[in-house]
């Protein structure tokens, strides 16, 4: 007997084979051999990669319900989400930030954060929930990049930051870069989730002024 298949199990093994080896893993093909099923019989539900990719995206998206009773705990938790989901699924990185998505879980997703700004107007919300995803989309980006480096040199950043310390106290030592002298020696070491949340709050505090002013 065939092995039944289905849309949404053939998006699932997608994903599986991406959280496992990131998208270059993913092709018709490896998720056809991963359900132990023949590649044409994909094309009855799937047309392209570009659509499986859509798909995946959007699968996704279902676990980021953003919720709150005001806007700021709206976007807080819109940008907790994706972050969140990043981390769950490298990949995710690699895909969001382009053109709209328009899958059902990712509408569902845009409808929660701006009812949540629902005291907002237009005009506003649009450069609002802009101006955060570019946020969030960057923060996240620069986490999974750090993240890949470690796996990919075995190094993490405490033996980065030591094995190239002593080249960097050369370089201020030179007197040549005073303000990053002072920035390296009397700033803050924030972990990654610290960093994350400090520039969300910079920028939910510039919005919040703009909206008083």
């Amino acid at each position: 007997m065939p092995t039944p298949l289905s849309r949404e199990r053939i998006v699932q093994a997608a994903i599986n084979l991406a959280d496992e080896d990131g998208l270059s893993a993913v092709s018709l093909r490896k998720v056809a051999a991963e359900l132990n099923v023949g590649p044409m019989r994909l094309y009855g539900y799937i047309d392209t990669k570009e659509e499986l990719l859509e798909l995946m995206l959007d699968a996704v998206y279902a676990e980021i319900r953003p919720s709150g009773e005001t806007w700021r705990e709206t976007l807080r938790s819109l940008a907790e989400g994706i972050r969140q989901a990043a981390h769950q699924h490298e990949w995710f990185a690699d895909l969001i930030g382009g053109r709209p998505q328009l899958g059902p879980n990712t509408l569902t997703s845009g409808e929660a954060v701006v009812a949540g700004l629902s005291g907002m107007s237009v005009d506003i919300i649009v450069p609002v929930m802009a101006a955060v995803n570019a946020y969030v989309i960057g923060a996240v980006r620069r986490e999974i990049t750090e993240r890949r480096a470690e796996r990919s040199t075995g190094t993490d950043m405490k033996q980065f930051q030591a094995a190239y310390g002593p080249y960097l106290r050369r370089m201020l030592a030179t007197g040549r870069f005073p303000s990053l002298s002072t920035l390296i020696h009397d700033g803050p070491h924030l972990t990654p989730d610290e960093t994350f949340h400090t520039g969300l709050d910079y920028l939910l505090d510039g919005i919040e002024a703009r909206l008083s002013s």
